[in-house]
């Protein structure tokens, strides 16, 4: 797998390159902010882009508007957000898409799990931290859309955050 990480820490940034690269994938770009993103996914390829929620320059959503982008533009390319904070404006819209992830970093816990999430969202799946997806309907819950889910409509993003397929959520559904 090829992997480009966005990540304005660099000792995080640093340390997923080092996990990535032990579990036999090429790490094709290290960036600290999103200014090279763009153009470092169309001389890359990669199967996965990892990135923050906030970078530079504002520390806002800078990474949850660069992945809405980057899932617009190539639908088949992973993105797995990491983030110590659940941002909500963009990262609803994008947690039904085939390839996204959000996982929130405190809650990252074992290596193995993590490559894991990471394969599966590289192999058009996906990974959604369970509390945070517990955490995100119930922030969303005031807005009118989520407000009339049902009950079933609203384990189909606890079931994703378990990692399961669309086929496999069907399946458990029926």
């Amino acid at each position: 797998m090829r992997v480009i990480l966005v990540e304005d820490h660099t000792l995080l940034r640093e340390g997923l390159a080092r996990l990535f690269l032990e579990a036999g994938h090429e790490v094709v770009g290290s960036l600290g902010s999103c200014d090279e993103r763009e153009a470092t996914i169309e001389s890359t390829a990669p199967d996965l882009v990892v990135l923050d929620v906030r970078l530079p320059p504002d520390f806002a959503d800078e990474g949850a508007r660069a992945a809405a982008a980057i899932k617009q533009a190539r639908p088949e390319l992973g993105v797995l957000m990491l983030s110590q904070h659940i941002e909500t404006t963009h990262s609803v819209s994008l947690a039904g898409l085939a390839g996204f992830g959000y996982l929130l970093k405190d809650r990252v816990l074992d290596v193995v799990e993590f490559l894991a999430a990471a394969d599966r969202v590289a192999a058009s799946g996906s990974a959604l931290d369970p509390q945070g997806v517990s955490r995100l309907l119930d922030r969303t819950s005031g807005s009118d859309r989520v407000a009339t889910l049902t009950d079933r409509e609203r384990e189909v993003p606890r079931l994703m955050a378990q990692g399961l397929t669309n086929t496999r959520i069907a399946r458990r559904l029926e």
